[in-house]
């Protein structure tokens, strides 16, 4: 029971940042569950690995998911991925996130990492945040 939150979970987020007008106008819908084939542009983010552990105890079933989103851009220096970074940070504090099943409990954010991929041309920052969910 722990684990059957998660796609409304992830549904949510989703529509949170895509809804998010301040990301919107730095990456212009780019935010994927999964990448597109073909050509990517200059900067998206994407929504990626998650953990789940169970928190249920005697008044209901729950679980704390910590995922991950990814910011990518092909933008000489972190600046630009750092502001697209910042923005999904603002659009999932404190979000009002209606969830298909159950019911979000607290959202926080975790930690950050930000890297050159590949050849340095890339910048790729990882978020992890962790939400908190009740099966009602």
């Amino acid at each position: 029971m722990s684990y059957a939150i998660s796609a409304a979970l992830q549904a949510a987020v989703y529509q949170c940042l895509a809804a998010d007008t301040a990301l919107d106008a730095l990456v212009s819908g780019a935010i994927y569950d999964q990448l597109p084939s073909g050509t990517l542009p200059d900067a998206y983010v994407s929504l990626g690995p998650e953990l789940a552990r169970d928190r249920s105890d005697q008044t209901g079933h729950g679980a704390n998911h910590d995922f991950s989103i990814t910011v990518v851009t092909n933008g000489a220096g972190f600046q630009g991925a750092k502001e697209i970074a910042a923005a999904i940070s603002d659009a999932l504090d404190n979000p009002a996130l209606v969830l298909g099943r159950g019911r979000l409990v607290s959202l926080n954010f975790l930690w950050a990492k930000a890297s050159r991929q590949g050849t340095g041309a890339l910048r790729r920052i990882d978020m992890r945040f962790r939400a908190r969910v009740e099966d009602e």
